[in-house]
């Protein structure tokens, strides 16, 4: 899993050092941020060397003065969207107070407002800073919007004075780290399939048919669904994308390969989450040679290719198969049909003409139709996140599927 480490100013920055090789040690993959302020305790270059990554310094350009890009501009984005936690030890008073009031003045702070994981805080402070009412108030805001709070220890403190406010122990913070990045692998102990980009039905040795795809939803559904602890086979057709960490991808080209492929993965998995866009039509002659452009009209014969959804659907028993539907009209009404029509449990439905979703984007615009018929619309958002609201309404449908179930074995 990802963690990025903000460092803030104080001097038990030079701990943080020390946190990042034990969360390495753990298999954590750390990225580490650090306020102007803690740059004055420690060195980037320190962490930079215990990471091995680039240690993010400013919101614009960073320390050495570097002219500010479009990529420097946006990063705070990009770290957002591929961080699983979001840990500040140690974390300083001010820190806090603008986590709680939303203040966006540097990297840190804008990366907080901008992310979606959960957070993990280790306060280090004076130990009257600690106790004002100020900060507890701040803290208790924290606390209530679902941050995890590792509270300070008591000890001799660097100013002199004695007590609560010493950066909290070591194990303190990894056991916090273990607790929350444990309570997001929701999945564990199933195996998902998911399928995604295009199949490509030849034509001829040059042409072919394909549907627009860049895969980019499915790899995020494939993705999300590892982070959470699922072992996930990810069929997918030709694309220019990176297999997620973790995930075993099997590669295909036509819709019958993927047919194949699909099936043969759907007998050992638990849930089946099929966001290819499959071509429905291929030609019934494949061309040896290239088809040589002429002056009359061409007629090619098309037949319908194998429908996966349903063919997957038609026999899962007690397995959960999502579908898409990418439409540009009567979404609801073309989403409801599809769910009942192929037997279903949740069709993603989305506008492929609405702004910011369609194809090539990292967003997208969707509402999840489910069997129990539950219409869940969802805003504009980042297709990673996308992803993780339809894992969890996965998640859901597999309790109310369990929960019968269990009612009978109670009686």
């Amino acid at each position: 899993m990802r963690i990025t480490l903000g460092v803030t100013g104080g001097v038990a920055a030079y701990k943080a050092a020390e946190l990042v090789r034990r969360l390495q040690q753990e298999g954590y993959n750390v990225q580490v941020v650090m306020t102007r302020s803690a740059r004055e305790f420690i060195t980037p270059l320190t962490f930079a060397a215990l990471s091995g990554q680039k240690v993010i310094t400013d919101l614009f350009g960073d320390s050495s003065g570097s002219e500010a890009n479009l990529e420097s501009a946006i990063e705070h984005i990009a770290v957002a969207q591929r961080t699983d936690l979001l840990l500040v030890a140690p974390a300083t008073a001010d820190i806090i107070a603008k986590f709680a009031r939303g203040v966006a003045d540097d990297f840190l702070t804008t990366l907080y407002l901008a992310s979606t994981a959960p957070v993990v805080i280790a306060p280090a402070m004076n130990v009257n800073m600690w106790n004002h009412a100020a900060t507890q108030e701040n803290v208790e805001m924290l606390r209530a919007r679902g941050a995890k709070i590792v509270e300070p220890d008591e000890g001799y403190l660097a100013c002199g004075m004695t007590g609560p406010g010493r950066l909290a122990g070591l194990e303190e913070i990894l056991a916090a780290v273990r607790e929350v990045t444990k309570s997001q692998r929701d999945l564990e102990g199933e195996t998902i399939l998911v399928s995604a980009g295009p199949t490509c039905e030849d034509l001829d040795p040059v042409r072919y048919i394909t549907n627009r795809s860049s895969g980019k939803m499915g790899y995020a559904v494939a993705e999300a669904a590892a982070k959470r602890g699922a072992r996930v086979f990810l069929v997918s057709g030709p694309v220019n994308l990176e297999t997620p960490a973790g995930v075993e991808r099997i590669d295909v080209r036509t819709a019958e390969e993927m047919h194949r492929a699909v099936v043969e993965q759907f007998a050992q998995a638990s849930v089946a989450i099929l966001a290819a866009a499959v071509a429905d039509y291929r030609p019934v002659e494949r061309r040896g040679e290239k088809i040589k452009k002429g002056v009359a009209p061409l007629a090619i014969s098309l037949e319908p290719t194998t429908d996966i959804l349903a063919a997957v659907a038609r026999n899962k028993g007690e397995k959960i198969v999502v579908g898409f539907a990418a439409e540009t009209d009567h979404v609801a009404e073309h989403a409801r049909k599809k769910l009942a029509s192929k037997n279903a449990d949740l069709i993603v439905a989305n506008d492929v003409t609405a702004e910011g979703a369609g194809f090539d984007r990292d967003t997208n615009v969707v509402t999840l139709f489910s069997r129990d018929g539950r219409d869940l619309a969802l805003p504009k958002m980042p297709k990673s996140e996308v992803a993780q609201r339809i894992m969890d309404e996965v998640i859901r449908l597999r309790a109310l599927r369990q929960a019968p179930a269990a009612r009978h074995s109670n009686v």
